[in-house]
């Protein structure tokens, strides 16, 4: 799937950025002056916005016939904290000699002049993002289910990773992750909000209410879904790479499992809203339940997956606050993303949604 492009997304030059109302995503001169610094690549680029396009914003980039991928902040205004590619950049090279499946970061622009803004370029991981449909190879119940299991697999990894040997001390701080979510998030409402929603405090004031004990902390991806993942091309299914990171910290991993089963649909769930538009394909005969999903996660990694609503509702409370910073830079004009524009319903329907989970009605 590709983001949309608009014609002042990518210019030649900062000059050519200056006579546009908005800055430039990408400044090709810059940027090829840069890679050739890196020796990545030869000649022209040819930039290819991918992926969903719904926050960081990644390129594909073609040149003298190698392909890398670029990934940097949307157009600004944007929360403090957010969309810290460089941040995402240093955990991505701290995982890369660990069993966690990620791609490789091959070169890191800290500096802002380049194209206006931090970037990190990495190698492109050949395969399929899975969002509305299965690649044909792997559409049968068996390769559905082994989809599912690499899935729960590959989480397990990440959450094993020992985080202080890979050079993560001070990532993120290992106690007091939920209550530091609360605050956080609380606060990014206070940026984000474009309007008065009453369940966003009522639901916050659940959550702290009724927190849980954490048990001993793993590096969190914080967006973990199968939206968020390649596969190796052909059966039978393998998660080659996890993608989008700039949620990751270090903390309770249980948050990823109940974020990954409030995105994760099964047959007899109510049509629409985000968990469909990002995840309908797993409705299909052979995908496992949100109840299977957690099994095996507990089989594989020794951890009770306890308190299942309160981290799902977690999830939920949180994607409110995220999206609708995402549709205040909609409505804003700083991004082009149709889904985003659209999305100000979405926000009240998520919220109406960790309403009702909170209440434990669904």
């Amino acid at each position: 799937m590709s983001a949309p492009i608009a014609p002042d997304d990518i210019v030649r030059t900062p000059a050519d950025g200056q006579a546009n109302s908005r800055p430039p995503l990408l400044v090709l001169d810059p940027l090829e002056s840069f890679l050739d610094a890196h020796g990545l690549g030869a000649g022209e680029v040819r930039a290819t916005p991918i992926g969903e396009g719904h926050s960081n914003v990644t390129y594909l980039i073609e040149r003298g016939g190698e392909e890398f991928v670029l990934r940097r902040p949307p157009r600004p205004p944007l929360p403090p904290s957010a969309h810290d590619v460089l941040r995402e950049a240093r955990l991505l090279r701290a995982l890369q000699d660990t069993p966690a499946r990620v791609p490789r970061v091959l070169a890191v622009g800290d500096d802002e002049s380049v194209i206006g803004a931090p970037f990190y370029v990495m190698n492109r991981v050949a395969g399929e993002v899975i969002v509305t449909s299965m690649p044909p190879e792997l559409d049968d119940p068996r390769e559905r289910r082994r989809t599912a299991e690499e899935l729960i697999d590959s989480l397990v990894e990440i959450h094993g990773v020992d985080w202080r040997a890979a050079g993560l001390e001070g990532f993120g701080k290992p106690t007091g992750y939920l209550e530091r979510q609360l605050r956080r998030f609380l606060g990014l409402w206070e940026l984000n909000k474009t309007r008065e929603i009453p369940a966003v405090e009522g639901v916050g004031a659940w959550l702290a209410e009724n927190m849980p004990e954490s048990g001993p902390a793993t590096i969190v991806h914080g967006d973990y879904r199968l939206g968020n993942t390649i596969f190796a091309p052909g059966a039978p299914a393998r998660l080659a790479a996890v993608l989008d990171w700039e949620m990751a910290t270090i903390g309770d991993p249980l948050a990823d499992v109940g974020y990954l089963c409030m995105m994760w649909t099964e047959a007899g769930d109510p049509r629409g809203g985000m968990r469909d538009s990002l995840g309908a394909v797993t409705r299909a005969e052979g995908f496992p339940t949100r109840a299977e999903l957690i099994a095996r996660y507990e089989e594989r990694s020794g951890r009770s997956m306890r308190d299942l609503r309160w981290y799902t509702t977690l999830a939920l409370w949180k994607s409110v606050v995220f999206m609708e910073g995402n549709y205040k830079r909609a409505v804003a004009g700083m991004t082009d993303d149709p889904y985003l524009k659209a999305f100000g319903e979405g926000v009240l329907e998520l919220a109406r949604q960790a309403e009702a989970v909170s209440r434990g009605e669904v």
